[in-house]
């Protein structure tokens, strides 16, 4: 039985983790976390706001706000803990500076952009095209409650894309033209131009457009409901340990595709 901690356990992603874990045979949701929610009682059990109730845990789901998750992976780290890790913010940047913190580690962190298996499929399928296009950008769509922009499955899709269409970092491959209004081409990120929205009505939704002279490629995943990232999460908590590196990022190689 693997004991599991949650991290941001009052949020929705949080309330769909218990849900999911909890169904689970061989896994354990013994601990859960979230700061000004000490003593709500949630699924799983009541949640504590001394981030110390997650130490002993084998595994940590850290799906707490972008600001506060680098802090509180360190702090799982300190705790021995393998580190599952399904909050928004993991850019470049970020995911460097957690390879150099983990560097040598004998625990396994998994950073997850999407728990859907349909939107790991998307980027996978925008990664393969992305060498065979000029040029390519990404819209992603979400609930106006989303609290980053661009979330981070675009930014991960775009950093793949670039990588695999070998374009240097934050140069456009094409003349777009010339914005009357800052932002109207959207925010280049490794080369691929993203435009985030946020809208009542929506949920998770990314489109991936690829073109070149004469044709266009569109690839879309559009997520209808939370329960699509239940699957995603099981998985990701039942694999961290088992990990090669000390950081992987994304379900790719645990999917195997």
């Amino acid at each position: 039985m693997i004991r599991v901690g949650i991290s941001g356990a009052p949020g929705r992603m949080g309330r769909l983790a218990q849900s999911a874990l909890g169904h689970c045979d061989d896994l354990a949701v013994s601990d859960l976390y979230a700061p000004r929610h000490g003593g709500e009682p949630l699924e799983a059990g009541v949640c504590s706001s001394d981030p110390e109730s997650l130490r002993g845990c084998e595994v940590i789901l850290e799906l707490s706000h972008p600001d506060t998750a680098p802090a509180n992976v360190s702090r799982w780290k300190s705790f021995g803990s393998h580190v599952v890790i399904g909050a928004s913010g993991y850019d470049r940047s970020r995911i460097f500076a957690l390879r150099e913190e983990w560097v040598g580690s004998r625990q396994r962190c998994l950073v997850v952009p999407n728990f859907s298996v349909g939107a790991v499929l998307m980027a996978r399928f925008a990664e393969m095209s992305a060498p065979f296009f000029p040029a390519a950008e990404i819209v992603e769509l979400h609930h106006a409650q989303k609290r980053d922009a661009p979330s981070g499955t675009a930014l991960d899709t775009a950093t793949r894309m670039s990588r695999a269409a070998g374009r240097k970092t934050d140069i456009s491959p094409l003349d777009r033209g010339r914005e009357l209004k800052e932002g109207a081409l959207g925010a280049t990120v490794d080369g691929v131009p993203i435009h985030s929205v946020r809208m009542p009505g929506l949920l998770a939704h990314q489109e991936v457009m690829l073109g070149k002279e004469g044709e266009y490629l569109t690839i879309r995943h559009d997520t209808t409901d939370r329960v699509a990232f239940a699957s995603g999460i099981v998985l990701a908590v039942r694999s961290v340990a088992g990990l090669a590196e000390p950081v992987t990022v994304g379900l790719e190689g645990i999917l195997g595709i």
